[in-house]
This record gives C-alpha cells, structure tokens and sequence, in this order.
C-alpha cells in the first residue's frame, strides 16, 4: 500500500455518515404522534417517551455529529430542537407526577404559550437560514413556523388539544413531519445512491464565499 492510499484510509476511518437524516427522521416521528394529539387523535403521554428517546436524545446526538462535519446549520437546529423535545418531555413528566398541581390551569397553559412562543422567535431566523439550504429542509421550517405559531396562540387563549387554534396546530404539525420525513428519507436515499435521485432541491439564497 503506497502512501496514497494510506492517506484515503486514514480519511474514510475519521469520517462519519451523514447525521441529518436521522436527525430530521426523529423530529418527524415526534412531531408526528404529538401533532395527533394536539388533533385531539391520541392521548396526552403517548409521545412522552419519544420526546425523550427519539426526539430529544437521537436529535441531540445528530446535533453532535453535525458540530464533527462542521455544518453549523445542522448543529444548531438538531440540537435545539432536541433540547426542545426533552424540555417538553419533562414539563409534561412534572404534570403527570403531579408537580404542577400548586399551578392553576392557565398557568400552566400560559407557561407552555411562553416556552413555544421562544422556540417560535428561534425558528423564524432558523427559517430564514433555511433559505440557503434545500427546497425540502426550507418547507419542514416554513410549515413548522405555522406549526409553532397556532400552538402558542392556543396556550396563550387556554385551548385544549382537539380545540381551536391547537387543533390547527396539530393538523400543520402533521403536514411538518410528512416533510421532515421525506426530507430525510430523500437524504438518506440519495446518500445511498450517490447521486439525487429524489428532489430536494437547490439553495434559495447564496452569497459569495470569496468576498
């Protein structure tokens, strides 16, 4: 072996899958069966252990090995988002344990408008960022921007999952996580292929590198 092809092995061995479709596939799941409970579909505590697991440990690990391939974007947004899933996760564990009995009802409905209405501020410039990424990951950004923002209005008005603005918000979660999965699924295939074989798309806006 010359010292060429010592040098490729030495490069395939530290370098590492792409994490962004097990990323977007964890966040679809989870947002997925929330979203049906927030369509008044599915019980409250169904989605707890994938907020935990899938949504929010998986998510943050992808979050990890996007920081190893240096794509700021992914790291970001992974990790955020898996923080997200575990915050919420524990919020509802507290309710369920009974920590939260002290509060009245719309506090409780107000204190989640509040942590939604923060990851609503953080998503519009993820959003924003988005358009320098692909078609696929701007659409899972743009639909969950609606997504937040129905949510959050729901809480602060003291709705009920199956009613109103939460019942929207979970219908727009649904169409959030049918593009989160296809977004992952599309990255995943084409890495498989080698080439683009399902569309994603091309970056919106793009600056020059050089200036």
């Amino acid at each position: 072996m010359d010292i060429k092809e010592d040098a490729r092995v030495v490069v395939e061995k530290g370098a590492i899958a792409d994490p962004a479709p097990l990323g977007l596939a964890a966040f679809a799941l989870t947002t997925y069966v929330l979203s049906c409970h927030n369509a008044g579909w599915a019980p409250d505590v169904i989605w707890v252990g994938l907020a935990f697991f899938y949504g929010g440990l998986a998510q943050l690990l992808a979050g990890m090995w996007e920081f190893k391939k240096n794509n700021t974007f992914g790291a970001t947004a992974f990790s955020t988002y898996g923080a997200f899933w575990l915050g919420l996760g524990f919020f509802v564990l507290l309710k369920i344990l009974g920590y939260t009995t002290m509060l009245q009802a719309t506090d409780v409905s107000e204190a989640l408008g509040w942590f939604l209405s923060g990851f609503f501020i953080f998503n519009s410039y993820m959003n924003v960022c988005a358009l320098m990424a692909n078609h696929a990951v701007l659409l899972v950004f743009s639909l969950l921007e609606i997504t937040l923002l129905l949510l959050f209005i729901g809480n602060f008005n003291h709705q009920h999952p199956g009613q109103g603005w939460i019942k929207a918000g979970g219908y727009f979660g649904l169409f959030t996580a049918i593009a989160a999965w296809y977004a992952s699924g599309a990255a995943c295939f084409n890495a498989m292929a080698g080439k683009t074989v399902l569309y994603v798309g091309k970056p919106i806006l793009k600056f020059d590198r050089s200036e």
